[in-house]
């Protein structure tokens, strides 16, 4: 083969692979690269959940927090009806925040404490639910979305 024939050949060769565009290279990667770059997008997707997972643990968190001290207010002028929210609240807000902290570093654990905090969160959800106030509707509102997200970490993660 003479230089022009060869020539001529790189040519037809690189005018086929515009022709034939990016998906074409994607099948001429070796496996090992492309499951490396579906491994990469989904500890991508994974990391990207879990920091959401995190924030919207710590906004429950800070939510619940506002319904503890409404209900202390309440509790403390006499309306015994706000004990159980109280201690639901603050004892939720623990969760989230530890369910945030386990999110945030991406612990191995955090699995088992998004499922505990997405039923803490809708127990917590159900008892402020009684309470016919609009700071109480804040921290049920903050409960739902936190159990969603949790729910929906435990899901990615493996779990039921």
């Amino acid at each position: 083969m003479n230089r022009r024939e060869m020539i001529g050949a790189f040519g037809v060769a690189a005018a086929s692979l515009a022709v034939a565009g990016p998906e074409s290279m994607a099948q001429a990667q070796p496996h090992d690269q492309q499951h490396g770059d579906k491994q990469d997008h989904h500890r991508d997707k994974h990391q990207q959940m879990a920091e959401a997972c995190a924030k919207t643990c710590s906004d429950c968190m800070d939510e619940c927090n506002e319904g503890f001290h409404h209900c202390f207010d309440q509790l403390s002028a006499g309306k015994k009806e706000h004990a159980r929210s109280m201690q639901m609240c603050v004892d939720c807000a623990e969760i989230c925040a530890v369910t945030a902290q386990l999110c945030a570093r991406m612990s191995p654990l955090m699995r088992h404490c998004c499922d505990a905090c997405a039923k803490s969160c809708e127990d917590c959800a159900a008892e402020c639910q009684r309470i016919s106030a609009p700071q109480m509707k804040e921290v049920v509102e903050a409960c739902r979305k936190s159990a969603k997200s949790c729910r929906d970490m435990v899901s990615m993660m493996g779990g039921n």
